[in-house]
């Protein structure tokens, strides 16, 4: 795992983090490639997840907001939604949230159309504050408008860990318009 940005160096302090963010944060920046080449750890979650995604995921310049969150999902021991590449399927995964807390599912409509999927890190009064991959080309943390959420889902747990609740955050930095 990459260093924590100092905005989110508290979450070293909180224990148990739900697994989906260990998982997701072991992943911190990891960058596409640009140009013609691809990140072979990007490359290779569509292996990790089936070779079906392989009709549609050729190239990590193709949007994979959905491929990092299956990834993270299954090796937390979580089911991934039917074609997880779509980010706006993930509305469909685990169950209803109401407000959001730590490591929950958010999904957003992105501007001119389509949308991101990210995992909940905490809010501040405008935005939340998300983890997720393709999030200018890498796996990192962004703040997303809250009239952009479409949907906040909450996996499944055997025990829900105490940490799965609201965070309220400092509004830093700027607001993210696109997640390409």
């Amino acid at each position: 795992m990459s260093a924590l940005p100092a905005a989110y160096a508290w979450l070293k302090k909180l224990d148990p983090l739900p697994k989906m963010v260990t998982e997701a944060l072991a992943l911190l920046d990891t960058t596409e490639r640009p140009g013609p080449g691809d990140n072979p750890l990007i490359m290779s979650w569509v292996g990790e997840l089936g070779s079906g995604l392989r009709r549609v995921f050729t190239a990590d310049s193709v949007p994979w907001c959905g491929l990092f969150m299956a990834v993270v999902a299954k090796r937390a021991g979580k089911t991934p939604v039917p074609e997880p590449l779509w980010a706006l399927n993930w509305g469909q995964f685990g169950q209803d949230a109401g407000q959001p807390g730590l490591g929950d599912v958010l999904t957003f409509i992105r501007p001119g159309g389509g949308g991101h999927v990210a995992l909940y890190i905490g809010e501040d009064t405008t935005a939340y504050h998300v983890l997720g991959g393709n999030q200018s080309d890498k796996v990192c943390f962004t703040r997303i408008a809250k009239t952009r959420n479409r949907a906040a889902r909450r996996p499944l747990f055997m025990k829900r860990p105490d940490t799965v609740r609201p965070f309220v955050l400092v509004a830093g930095g700027a607001l993210s318009s696109n997640e390409a």
